[in-house]
This record gives C-alpha cells, structure tokens and sequence, in this order.
C-alpha cells in the first residue's frame, strides 16, 4: 500500500462517525493528548522559552490535520495588508522541503529545497519569504534581510516558540473536525477546546457558523502549465474526460471541485506534498490533465501541451481583514 492509500485508508476512519477506531489508535490518541498537553504546559509555564519579536506576527493554522486552505488564506492575506499599508512577510516550514532551514525563497526555488507552499505563495505575491524548522531562525533571517513590518506564520498554530499577536484558525467547512478525536484516532492536533483560544475562526465552505468568518475558494479558469497566457473557462471543459491530479491534504475537494463544473475526472490523488516525477504524468491517452496550483509549481521541469491548473484565490469579507488590522493595533 503507498502512501496515497494508506493516507485515505485512514480519514475514511476519521471521517466516518459510525465506526469506532481501534483500541490501539484510542490509547495512542491518549498518550498523544498527554505529551501534547504536556508540551503546551512547559511554554506556559516559562520552561520552554517563547520568543517574542520586533513585530506583529499573525499566525494562520488549524487544529486538524490535512488540507484546509491556509496557503490561499495566507494569500489574501498578503494582498489585503498591503492595501492597507502595511510590507507582510512570510514564515513557513516548507513541508516537503530537503531543506531544515532556515532558508530565504527566492522566485527560482526548488520546491524539492524549501516546498511547495512557500514556492507557490512567493509565485502568486511576490511577498518575502523564509523557511525553517525553527520558525523564530526563519522570521529573524527574514526580518534581517527584507525588513518586513508584519509576520504571517503559515501553518504555525502548534509552533508555540514564537510568540504570537493573532491566530487564526482554517476549518475545513465539509469535513470540520471528523470524529473529533486526536491522531492517530482521528485527525486532530489539538483538541477542540484549543478553539476558545484563538482570536479568528474561519471556515472554508459552506455552513459557516455563528461564530466562524466564510470563506470561498474560487476558482473558474484553468492555466496551461506550458503557456500562463493561455487560459480557458473550466466551464469550457465540460463533459469532457480529463485526468485530475492532485496532492493535496483534502484531493477530494478538487476533483468535486471539477464535477461542479460538469467535467469527468479520473481521479488521481497522491499524498501531500507529493513531489512529482515524470512518469505520474504518463497516462495511456492525450487526455487534458488538470492540476491544481499547488501541484503546477512541482510539474514544471516535464511540462507538455495537456496539462493545466486550477488557480484558486480566497474569497471573505473585507470587514475580516479590518477587524484583523484592529486586533494588531489594539495589541
């Protein structure tokens, strides 16, 4: 079984409620909770150190495992604080990356060196980026070398070293917390209490509720890989048979994603991160291939004239991105 498999072998576990994980997985989603309970307790309690920085830093996460839609949160993000006159930064761990950092992403980095995350957020921002491990070394290489004024940590809720002026937690608005149980049970990280804590809640999907800010992820053209100034509706595709790749945390919101679209996908889903060879490509016909963005930045060295991806920008309320704004002048 390769990963892929056994990676969706397992949230059918998590995400179904009628069945009960094993015995096993319940107790080492005990010892899970007490080691993680315990980690939590040394930073509060000064033990573990927590670095506190020069400048405002916003940490955007979750508490599940799997894709939620932090990158294009982080996204906007950017481009939001820009309009309002601010020069946004971004830290990363740069899951996927060979690298332990930390490590400055420039527009030519290997997403095999520093992952497939960073490279696709300087790709669609521009913004100053660095990679690391250790989170606090990447923001201060950052800060040293591009003088941003404001941090975005991605991925980082968990990261407690760094402290932190904002936390915004992604919910994944299908799936939200599947069973409700901690890995290996069950897909949390932290326990749905870890919540209360947290300045933002966003879910990405429908259903948002009370307390929680919507957010769309939009996406209606697809780019050829070959050629970015050719660019087709996706509504143009369909009825059509393509090939869907994606190595992604939730594939399964692409490729429904396409069926919305009326398109018939043969589904092709890898695990996270995946870092792509050639030969995953190689189908046995011409059929279009249609990836998403995150995917493109891995496919470049072996593009072909069928493959395109989906480019996705998130979509919330402008008053979010103020209401964040008043958090970090009011702190």
């Amino acid at each position: 079984m390769n990963r892929a498999d056994f990676q969706a072998r397992i949230e059918s576990l998590w995400y179904d409620a009628s069945r009960l994980p094993p015995l096993w997985l319940r107790w080492l989603s005990g010892l899970y909770s007490l080691l993680a309970g315990v980690r939590r307790g040394l930073y509060r309690s000064g033990i573990f150190k927590v670095e506190s920085l020069p400048i405002p830093v916003i940490v955007v996460g979750n508490i599940s495992v799997g894709g939620t839609g932090k990158t294009p949160l982080t996204i906007a993000l950017v481009e939001a604080l820009r309009t309002r006159g601010w020069k946004p930064g971004v830290i990363s761990r740069g899951y996927g990356a060979s690298s332990e950092g930390p490590m400055l992403v420039g527009d030519d980095a290997s997403p095999g060196t520093v992952g497939d995350e960073p490279c696709l957020i300087r790709q669609r921002t521009g913004a100053p980026i660095a990679v690391g491990r250790d989170r606090v070394a990447a923001a201060r290489m950052l800060m040293a070398a591009a003088k941003p004024d404001i941090l975005i940590a991605d991925d980082g809720m968990q990261h407690y070293a760094l402290l932190r002026n904002v936390e915004i937690c992604v919910i994944d608005g299908q799936r939200r917390f599947g069973n409700g149980r901690l890995l290996p049970a069950g897909p949390l990280r932290e326990p749905l209490s870890r919540l209360a804590s947290v300045e933002f809640r966003v879910c990405n999907g429908p259903d948002a509720q009370i307390d929680e800010i919507p957010m769309g992820l939009l996406g209606d053209n697809a780019v050829a890989l070959a050629d970015a100034t050719l660019i087709r509706p996706l509504q143009s595709f369909s009825g059509q048979r393509v090939h869907a790749v994606a190595a992604i945390g939730n594939p399964q919101r692409f490729f429904g994603a396409l069926r919305s679209h009326g398109i018939e996908p043969v589904d092709h889903a890898f695990a996270d991160h995946h870092l792509y060879v050639a030969n995953d490509l190689a189908f046995a016909d011409d059929l279009p291939i249609l990836m998403t963005e995150k995917d493109a930045v891995k496919c470049r060295a072996f593009v072909q004239p069928n493959l395109w991806y989906v480019p996705v920008r998130a979509e919330l309320p402008a008053t979010f991105f103020d209401a964040v704004v008043a958090k970090l002048t009011a702190s």
